[in-house]
C-alpha cells in the first residue's frame, strides 16, 4: 500500500504512458462527479431547501472561499513530500461528505437544512482544495511541458463528453422522480439525493484512478522557508500581472454564472431537463473545440488563445437580458442556444488556457507554491462575487429599466404601436455589469507576458479558418454559411498594411 503511494525518484515511459491514461480516466470520472454536485442540480437542491437569491450568492461564494486553503496546503506539501498520499486521503474525505448532505431532508427540521448544508459543503471544499494543491504540484512535475496542452485537451475533451451523457440523464431523471414520485421521501429534495449519492459513487471511482499514477520526488529547492515561498510568486512581476488578469475574470464570471440555473429555473419557469439540455448543448460544444483551442494554444501561445476566446463568453453575457421582453417570446429559445453555444466555444478556450497559463509560468519545482497563491486570489474574487451579486439581486429585484420603441401616425386611421428594446429587471442588471467586468478583465490579459506568444489575429484567422470547413460540412447552401459564420466575423484581423504605407517600427508590433 504505502510502495504504491512513494514518490519515485525515476519514471519510465510506459509507467508516465500509463499514468497519463489513469489520469485521464480519472478527469473522466471527476467530471460526472462534479457536474452531478454543482450547478443546476446543487441550485435545484438549495431552492428545495427554501434557499433565497442572498443564500444562492453565499452558496456560490463556498468553492472558491476554499480555495484559500490551498495555502496551509503548501506547507503540508513541503513537509510531507507525498503529493500523492495527500491527495488520495483528501479526496476520499471530501467526496464522502456528499453522504452527509444527502441525509439532510430526512433527518433535521427545516430551519437546520439550510445551515448545515453550508457548512457541509464547505468541509467538502475544504478538503478538496488540499487535495488539489498537492495535485497541482504532482502533475506539474508529471506531465513535461511540452505535451500539457495536448493532455489536457484530451482529458477535458473525454471528461467533458462523459459529464454531459450523466448530466442529462441525471436531467430527466430529476423530472421523472417529480412527475411519479412527488411523495417520496424527502420532498422535492428526493431526487437530488439521488443524483448525490450517485455522484459520491463517481468520485471514489476517481480516486481509484488516482491511486494508478506514479508520483515523481519533488525536486531540490521546494523546501526553502515556508514564507519565502508563499513570496515568491508576488515578486514575480509577470506571475504578478497573471494573478490581476485571472482575479478580474473570476470576479466577472462569478458575478453572473452562479445565477444561469436560477434564472432559467424561475424566471423562464423551465424544466429539470431543459436547463441540463442547454448546458449539455454547451459541453457538447466544449467538447468538439478543446482540442482545436489545445492545438492553438501548443501552436501560438496561451494568452493569444484567451484573447479570443474569453470574448465570445462575455459577450454571451449580454444576451441573456434579451431572452425577454418583457416575458418569453418567440426569440427566447433561439437565444438560448445562441447564448450556449457562444459560451460552449469561449468556455472550452477559456477553461483550457487560465489554468494553463498559470502552470506555464509557474517554476519547475514551485509549481505548488505558485498555483496555491493563483488559487487564492482567483478564489477570493470568485468569492467576493458571487456573494455581491446575490445581495445585489435581491435589490434588484423590485426594481425594472425599460426602453421602448414608440411609433404613432396622426392620420385618422394611422398606426400606433410600442415594442420593447430594452427591458431588464431583476438578474438581468448582474448580466449587464458582469459583462463590462469581464472587458476590464480582457484589459488586464494585455499586460501578461508568454514565452512564445503570438498576435492575437494569427489565433482568430485560425478560429475563422476551422469555422468556415466547419459549416461548409454542415451546410452548402451561402446564405446559411453567412448567418453562421457571422458572430465570428467580429474577430476577424485587420487587413495588414501595405508594404509601402508600414512604418519601420510597425514590422515588429505585437497586438497581444
Amino acid at each position: 500500500m504505502f510502495r504504491s503511494v512513494r514518490p519515485q525518484s525515476s519514471i519510465s515511459p510506459r509507467e508516465l504512458e500509463g499514468g497519463m491514461r489513469a489520469l485521464v480516466l480519472d478527469g473522466v470520472f471527476i467530471q460526472s462527479h462534479t457536474v452531478l454536485t454543482t450547478g443546476a442540480f446543487l441550485i435545484g437542491f438549495a431552492l428545495a431547501l427554501g434557499a433565497s437569491n442572498s443564500t444562492i450568492g453565499v452558496l456560490a461564494a463556498l468553492g472558491p472561499l476554499a480555495l484559500a486553503f490551498q495555502i496551509p496546503a503548501v506547507y503540508l506539501v513541503q513537509r510531507l513530500r507525498w503529493r500523492k498520499c495527500i491527495v488520495l486521503v483528501a479526496a476520499t474525505l471530501s467526496r464522502s461528505m456528499w453522504l452527509v448532505m444527502a441525509a439532510i431532508p430526512f433527518v433535521l427540521e427545516r430551519r437546520l437544512q439550510i445551515p448545515v448544508f453550508l457548512g457541509a459543503l464547505m468541509v467538502h471544499y475544504t478538503l478538496g482544495n488540499i487535495g488539489g494543491c498537492a495535485f497541482n504540484s504532482w502533475i506539474r512535475d508529471l506531465i513535461p511541458q511540452r505535451r500539457l496542452g495536448e493532455f489536457f485537451s484530451r482529458r477535458m475533451t473525454l471528461a467533458t463528453a462523459a459529464g454531459a451523457l450523466v448530466s442529462l440523464a441525471a436531467g430527466f431523471g430529476v423530472d421523472a422522480w417529480k412527475l411519479h414520485l412527488p411523495g417520496a421521501p424527502g420532498g422535492a429534495a428526493g431526487a437530488y439525493v439521488a443524483v448525490f449519492l450517485l455522484a459520491m459513487v463517481f468520485g471514489m471511482l476517481s480516486v481509484h484512478q488516482l491511486f494508478r499514477a506514479p508520483e515523481p520526488v519533488m525536486p531540490p529547492g521546494a523546501d526553502e522557508p515556508f514564507l519565502r515561498t508563499l513570496r515568491q510568486p508576488l515578486r514575480d512581476r509577470n506571475f504578478r500581472q497573471v494573478l490581476v488578469f485571472l482575479g478580474a475574470w473570476n470576479f466577472a464570471l462569478n458575478f453572473a454564472a452562479p445565477f444561469f440555473a436560477v434564472y432559467l429555473l424561475q424566471r423562464l419557469g423551465m424544466d429539470m431537463s431543459w436547463v441540463i439540455g442547454l448546458t449539455v448543448l454547451s459541453q457538447a460544444v466544449n467538447v468538439l473545440f478543446f482540442q482545436f483551442w489545445g492545438r492553438l494554444a501548443d501552436r501560438f501561445s496561451h494568452k493569444a488563445v484567451l484573447a479570443v476566446s474569453a470574448p465570445l463568453f462575455i459577450f454571451s453575457f449580454l444576451l441573456w437580458p434579451f431572452t425577454t421582453m418583457p416575458e418569453q417570446y418567440f426569440l427566447t429559445i433561439p437565444l438560448l442556444l445562441l447564448i450556449h453555444i457562444l459560451a460552449g466555444i469561449g468556455t472550452a478556450g477559456v477553461n483550457l488556457c487560465t489554468g494553463n497559463l498559470a502552470l506555464r509560468l509557474a517554476p519547475y519545482g514551485r509549481a505548488g507554491a505558485y498555483l496555491a497563491v493563483n488559487s487564492l486570489v482567483s478564489g477570493l474574487a470568485a468569492a467576493v462575487s458571487p456573494v455581491i451579486a446575490g445581495f445585489s439581486a435581491d435589490w434588484f429585484d423590485s426594481r425594472q429599466l425599460a426602453l421602448t420603441l414608440h411609433y404613432a401616425s396622426t392620420a385618422p386611421e394611422g398606426a400606433d404601436f410600442v415594442m420593447p428594446a430594452l427591458d431588464l429587471r431583476g438578474l438581468d442588471f448582474l448580466f449587464f455589469i458582469a459583462f463590462f467586468l469581464g472587458l476590464y478583465a480582457m484589459h488586464r490579459l494585455v499586460t501578461v507576458r508568454e514565452e512564445g506568444e503570438v498576435k492575437e489575429a494569427d489565433v482568430r484567422r485560425a478560429l475563422l479558418d476551422e469555422m468556415g470547413r466547419a459549416v461548409r460540412q454542415v451546410s452548402t447552401v451561402a446564405g446559411v454559411r453567412q448567418m453562421i459564420m457571422t458572430p465570428f466575423t467580429l474577430f476577424r484581423p485587420a487587413p495588414a498594411a501595405k508594404p509601402e504605407d508600414q512604418s519601420p517600427d510597425d514590422g515588429d508590433a505585437n497586438t497581444s
